[in-house]
């Protein structure tokens, strides 16, 4: 007869993909996520995999935890351009944990064909979304006829990546506010 599973899949998903937050990948060993998660290593190796598997997943999860809201945000019916704004504004903010996009896409992007995959499939997803709300923003005359949607939607998607590495450094605030400022003054311009 199969045992029961003693943990709750998914909460050790989201827990997993924490201290991945906070250690990344390569930093963190499979010893690290036994003791963090309370769970064995012959169960996490049965329900999850490898550490590469598990990191994959919660890579996975990372992306339908900020990437969904973002987009339904940027979805909206309306004006398209405050929702735009929000975000920036939101990208502005001083982060607690790391993203996980970004810590990927540093640590393990360039060796692992997986990771990069995932790491270009949240991004572009959120390129997509923002594209998508500047269009709307164009047509609604929000935007200045002569910009580009998908051109601002890259340099955007540059710019919040760049505010999240930025973010994990000491005193930060002047900096991402001042990015955050000039980036509503271009789209508005």
């Amino acid at each position: 007869m199969a045992r029961t599973k003693e943990f709750d899949p998914d909460d050790v998903l989201d827990r997993a993909m924490a201290l991945f937050q906070d250690r990344g990948c390569e930093n963190t060993s499979m010893a690290d996520l036994v003791e963090h998660l309370g769970v064995n290593r012959a169960s996490l190796y049965a329900t999850f995999g490898g550490k590469r598997d598990l990191y994959l997943k919660a890579l996975a999860r990372y992306g339908e935890r900020v990437g969904v809201p973002v987009v339904e945000a940027l979805s909206q019916p309306g004006p398209a351009l405050p929702a735009v704004f929000a975000l920036i504004d939101e990208y502005a903010k001083p982060q607690d944990s790391a993203c996980l996009f970004v810590t990927t896409a540093v640590e393990l992007a360039p060796h692992d064909p997986d990771a990069a995959r995932a790491v270009d499939s949240g991004w572009t997803g959120l390129e997509t979304a923002l594209t998508s709300a500047l269009t709307r923003a164009k047509a609604q005359g929000e935007l200045h006829p002569s910009k580009d949607p998908g051109t601002l939607a890259r340099l955007l998607l540059v710019l919040f990546q760049g505010m999240r590495v930025l973010s994990r450094t000491p005193s930060p605030e002047a900096r991402l506010q001042d990015a955050a400022k000039e980036a509503k003054a271009l789209l508005l311009s």
